[in-house]
């Protein structure tokens, strides 16, 4: 029996993994201000909570997994750097584990996601297969024969950081062109906006009434309605979430490709055209089929994951 938590910015998740069964999932108030120790011990009490809702006894507990954002060095448990938190190698597991007791691993938030779906949801079927999430930028993880692949120092899979337009927009991490910058939901809503501002009789504006209730559906509504400018951004995006998409296949190849994030939640909206363009992209489709299909646990997945990473090192 081990415990999963996902660990966010303004607030953290813990549950209970049963014989691969989610279940006493429990939530607190996560923030900047409060130093790692202080979240450290909110996190195993938060374990404690999570475990009596379950029904079950904290002393029957394994291990705590826990899912972080930022850089993490996954061997010693520490947050090399999470930036929202201005946190630099916080040895988390070592804290967790103080208070709480238990043995304790943490890994990267996405890849953490990643081995949820994998082992749990829709790539459970799978040995090989890759999870793109299309949220405020794009992360993902990558399991290569039934592992989680974090590269030299967990430091690996950033695939939100590949180049798909050389000299193209400058993203936050400094490079110009990445992949996040052209099929993140943050860029749907930026093309959206601006496909938005030079075609004032668009459908969008209906659906949307102004700039700021753009969100990631905006453009794809307005496009089943048989708007023209809407089409135009909805094939942008796919064109630009499918160069990205065929680049880590024909490196990696997988068996599938897993999207999660808000974006897919359009399932054959999104995928069928998206299929469309990277099958051509990709090399020997017909000899090394490809499935791309969306994710089954939603927020979740995280918990599941972390949850999984702990179990498999026990």
């Amino acid at each position: 029996m081990v415990i999963g938590i996902d660990l966010g910015g303004m607030s953290a998740k813990a549950a209970v993994l049963a014989n691969g069964v989610l279940c006493g999932k429990s939530t607190v108030k996560t923030s900047s201000e409060k130093t790692p120790q202080e979240t450290a011990a909110a996190l195993a009490q938060l374990c404690i909570t999570a475990t009596e809702k379950a029904g079950k006894r904290f002393e029957n507990v394994d291990a705590i997994g826990i899912g972080s954002p930022g850089a993490i060095d996954s061997r010693s448990g520490s947050v090399v750097s999470w930036t929202n938190f201005g946190w630099n190698n916080v040895p988390l597991a070592e804290l967790v584990q103080k208070f709480s007791g238990k043995r304790t691993f943490v890994v990267n938030d996405a890849n953490a996601a990643a081995l949820g779906e994998a082992k749990f949801g829709a790539g459970k079927k799978y040995r090989d297969s890759v999870l793109v999430t299309l949220g405020t930028g794009v992360g993902g993880g990558i399991l290569i024969d039934g592992k989680l692949f974090e590269g030299y120092k967990s430091a690996g899979a950033e695939i939100g950081h590949m180049v798909i337009r050389q000299n193209g927009e400058l993203c936050s991490c400094g490079r110009k062109g990445c992949f996040e910058r052209y099929a993140s939901a943050s860029a749907l809503i930026r093309r959206t906006q601006a496909a938005m501002g030079e075609n004032r009789g668009s459908a969008m504006w209906k659906i949307a009434e102004t700039l700021k209730g753009v969100d990631g559906r905006t453009a794809f509504l307005a496009a089943k309605q048989g708007d023209e400018a809407a089409r135009r951004v909805v094939d942008d995006y796919i064109a630009s979430l499918g160069e990205g998409i065929a680049n880590i296949v024909n490196v990696i190849r997988p068996e599938a490709v897993i999207l999660g994030g808000g974006v897919s939640a359009e399932g054959e909206n999104l995928l069928a055209p998206l299929r469309k363009y990277v099958m051509p992209r990709i090399y020997a489709p017909d000899y090394a089929p490809l499935d791309i299909l969306c994710a089954q646990l939603g927020n979740d997945a995280g918990l599941y994951g972390a949850a999984e990473f702990a179990n498999e090192r026990l």
